[in-house]
């Protein structure tokens, strides 16, 4: 292994905007790395995601696949095939 070649491998601070820091080794030149979502605030880590249904999508999914009670089976309108 050469020497001289690696760039230099040092403690960095990480700070989130939601003020969580955190220390963490990296190359990177400088000494803090600014983050604008960590694990700490990120809606998916701290279980408060919410499903957002953009125009009733999810019921229009549900009516178009559920079963008709009727005939059994639903009609798409193809002629024939």
């Amino acid at each position: 292994m050469q020497a001289e070649i690696h760039p230099g491998y040092k403690d960095v601070e990480v700070k989130c905007s939601c003020g969580y820091v955190t220390q963490i080794r990296s190359t990177l030149a400088n000494d803090t790395l600014a983050i604008e979502v960590c694990s700490q605030c990120h809606p998916f880590y701290t279980g408060k995601q919410k499903i957002v249904d953009t125009a009733g999508r999810v019921d229009k999914f549900k009516r178009r696949f559920r079963k008709d009670s009727t005939d059994g089976a639903k009609d798409d309108g193809k002629a024939g095939a």
